[in-house]
């Protein structure tokens, strides 16, 4: 399956490389191989210079945009004769793995489909239906759901009658376009600001897609709701009682609990009532952190004791909430799962974890007090102050 995920590769000898290294000069070269086996007037060298200039110097995206416009230079002006040179490149629409390269003359699939599928967004708004059945095939060998936004903005009903279509699809690639394409916040995407407001139009399409038989399309389906939830959680929380009625099986309860997890997080007892949580009746006996300075790059330890106090059993979320320390001094809370259970009354229980304050590129630490809290359902148990040392 294809999934965008922006880290690094593994290159040779299991070295660890930038994840911009994906576009480089010999898939360039491929590419520009391709698009002459479909044309013979395509000027493959001037493409390879063009694409590969500078581009060592280029971030991710950029090297995808610096591409894109090199196909602008090269191919034809006529949009149907450049669309067909580029389905006509593709791999056969098949089951290979469609996050890898292809080589040879087998044709093009991975992540030289974005700056095409870019290509088709900048040129191919003029020639509407053409451009969205371009993409269609595009996302076949990986994936177009950034481009696809353009289209949705540009004419939002006329783009969801395809996205319509898509949603019936037999290629699982196509029906995960469906659901990934429209997404009012798709990360690295240009924000829906329609859908936004107004989900209304996406959810006939979540709803025809939430019992796909494939998780890679469900999964999109629950990242979709959980852009919804955002700005619109008694929305999503009304959708959740709905599809949990009636004793759904395993997937669907997965994919609702998946779509809820910022709601979930959040405490919103909407969504926590319809997941079958209610407020909890739980002390905190104890919370105990096994130092109260933790250096940078170590961990700290965090066990607490919990005991009921309801008459009966009750189903617990128990999660815990760093408040990082910011550069002006004020903190910003992130919410971490910890443990899913179930207390009997008067049940007591102590759970342990460990938290580890290692360099990550989605946050920037800063030293002094650090504070942890504990919550069951949403519901704020204690919380302890700790230093965290630079």
């Amino acid at each position: 399956m294809f999934c965008i995920h922006i880290h690094e590769i593994t290159g040779t000898g299991n070295v660890a490389e930038p994840f911009k290294n994906v576009f480089n000069r010999d898939l360039i070269a491929h590419m520009s191989a391709q698009f002459f086996r479909q044309s013979s007037r395509f000027d493959r060298q001037r493409f390879v210079q063009l694409a590969s200039e500078g581009i060592e110097a280029l971030e991710f995206k950029q090297r995808s945009n610096h591409i894109r416009a090199a196909l602008s230079l090269c191919l034809p002006d006529d949009f149907t004769k450049a669309s067909a040179i580029l389905t006509g490149a593709l791999c056969p629409e098949n089951e290979a793995d469609i996050s890898q390269p292809s080589g040879g003359t087998e044709g093009i699939r991975g992540w030289a489909i974005l700056p095409m599928a870019d290509y088709v967004a900048h040129e191919g708004l003029e020639d509407f239906d053409r451009g969205m059945d371009i993409l269609q095939e595009l996302t076949k060998r990986s994936t177009a759901e950034f481009a696809v936004r353009a289209f949705l903005l540009a004419d939002t009903e006329r783009a969801m009658k395809h996205v319509h279509r898509w949603a019936r699809s037999p290629n699982l690639h196509v029906r995960r376009l469906a659901s990934e394409g429209i997404r009012p916040r798709l990360p690295w995407g240009t924000r829906l600001g329609m859908f936004v407001d107004d989900p209304s139009p996406i959810l006939p399409i979540l709803n025809l897609l939430k019992d796909d038989p494939e998780d890679y399309v469900r999964r999109s389906v629950a990242n979709n709701l959980n852009d919804i939830a955002k700005d619109h959680p008694d929305l999503v929380a009304e959708i959740a009682t709905d599809w949990l009625a009636g004793k759904p099986g395993p997937l669907r309860r997965r994919l609702v609990r998946h779509a809820c997890r910022t709601l979930i997080k959040k405490g919103h007892q909407p969504t926590l009532q319809a997941l079958g949580y209610h407020p909890a009746l739980i002390t905190l006996n104890a919370l105990v952190l096994d130092q109260k300075t933790v250096p940078f790059g170590k961990s700290l330890g965090i066990s607490a004791e919990l005991q009921s106090a309801s008459a009966g059993p009750q189903d617990l979320i128990i999660d815990y909430v760093i408040y990082h320390r910011k550069a002006n001094g004020q903190t910003s809370p992130k919410v971490f799962k910890w443990k899913v259970l179930q207390l009997n009354a008067g049940e007591k229980v102590t759970i342990a974890k460990s938290h580890n304050f290692r360099p990550i590129t989605t946050r920037t630490y800063y030293p002094g007090t650090h504070a942890l809290e504990i919550q069951a359902n949403g519901k704020n148990l204690g919380r302890e102050e700790f230093e965290l040392t630079m």
